[in-house]
């Protein structure tokens, strides 16, 4: 089982919110996930953003991609280095 690390959409209608996780990579979008690894929210001023460090480096450990969307995500707290993307 290929493991990425991406957002999930929640929330109201034009009124996102994501849930980062760590899903299987062939799980649809708003589908099952393993874990729930944080959160983004856009909708505030400043967006925030909150992350569970050690969950998140479990995952990168065992080999989870991540997606380009939660690696900005991941770089903006300082958690990845340059590291490849998931497709």
């Amino acid at each position: 089982m290929a493991v990425r690390i991406r957002l999930t959409r929640m929330g109201a209608k034009k009124k996102p919110f994501y849930r980062i996780v760590a899903a299987d990579a062939e799980a649809p979008r708003d589908g099952k996930f393993i874990e729930i690894l944080g959160y983004y929210d856009p909708m505030q001023d400043p967006a925030v953003i909150e992350v569970k460090e050690d969950k998140v480096n479990y995952w990168l450990d065992k080999g989870a991609a991540v997606t380009e969307a939660a690696r900005a995500l991941l770089l903006k707290k300082g958690l990845l280095k340059s590291q490849p993307t998931a497709n």
